[in-house]
């Protein structure tokens, strides 16, 4: 059976002098749009949210945390059904319980949203900020030891069969503190990966997220952070640079930042007192 989140092309292969034909496999990349369904029975609307570029797999995971990251749903118990023929039609339609109104002023795009942009399509520059609760963790979790944040993206690496395959997909992961992956999720654009991995984090119930890291396979942007301070997730590593606003996010959204996590060194930078790093727990 194909696997629909690849695709395959004839190219001509050169290597040094020689030029051989040959097959490459390509990560496949094609729209989504995403539809909702909401309102009393006597009154039911539809509309399109959102068209996005995404890896084809995952569509109803990527719905559900697309909507939930853009605040336009509390829970996954606002959603009553979703209903996807999307390997014909490229659409997801999500409809919501009666008595639930989304949260649509600040979230609706009016264009495609490209694979490489999280933000893209928003109507105006207050409209890329979704609201973000800071609330005290609901419980104590130690402090992560630097053994285990170094080991994590070589345990990542071995599940991204995507990555392996194409050599053009992003990864986000979900792990916990005795190293487990719980969650690991792949798509061309970064932003919808990580929105996967919510949504499935979401219909697993795996929430409150407080006591996992969040592992990103590239860098950290504005758009990545954002999403994980709505699900509540505190630690975020990723194996690339962060952004200034993704840093200075994180700083207000009180969310440990770990950057260039890779060859066996890290940079921390928001949040130390939740990495267990010797002097580092006395610094101001």
């Amino acid at each position: 059976m194909l696997n629909p989140a690849i695709s395959y092309t004839r190219i001509t292969r050169v290597q040094d002098t020689t030029v051989t034909a040959s097959e490459d496999a390509l990560a496949a990349e094609e729209p989504l749009e995403i539809q909702l369904i909401y309102g009393p029975m006597a009154n039911r609307q539809q509309q399109s949210i959102s068209v996005t570029m995404r890896t084809p797999g995952q569509d109803a995971e990527l719905a559900t945390g697309f909507l939930f990251t853009e605040g336009i749903i509390r829970s996954e118990k606002d959603i009553k059904a979703i209903s996807s023929d999307s390997d014909v039609t490229n659409m997801v339609q999500v409809s919501l319980h009666e008595d639930v109104t989304p949260v649509l002023k600040t979230t609706q795009r009016n264009f495609i949203s490209n694979a490489g942009c999280g933000v893209c399509g928003k109507t105006d520059l207050a409209a890329i900020y979704t609201t973000v609760e800071v609330q005290a963790s609901a419980q104590t979790v130690p402090a992560w030891p630097t053994e285990l944040i170094l080991r994590l993206p070589d345990l990542l690496r071995k599940q991204q069969q995507l990555f392996d395959d194409t050599g053009g997909i992003h990864a986000a992961a979900l792990f916990d503190q005795s190293s487990t992956l719980l969650l690991m999720r792949e798509d061309i654009g970064r932003h919808n990966a990580v929105d996967k991995l919510i949504g499935a984090s979401l219909q697993q119930q795996l929430f409150p997220m407080q006591p996992y890291i969040l592992l990103l396979s590239g860098r950290a942007g504005f758009e990545l952070i954002q999403k994980a301070a709505v699900a509540g997730i505190k630690v975020i590593a990723a194996v690339g640079a962060p952004s200034g606003m993704a840093v200075k996010m994180a700083r207000e959204w009180d969310i440990t930042l770990i950057g260039f996590l890779r060859q066996q060194r890290f940079n921390i930078y928001t949040g130390e007192h939740r990495v267990a790093v010797g002097s580092l727990t006395n610094l101001k």
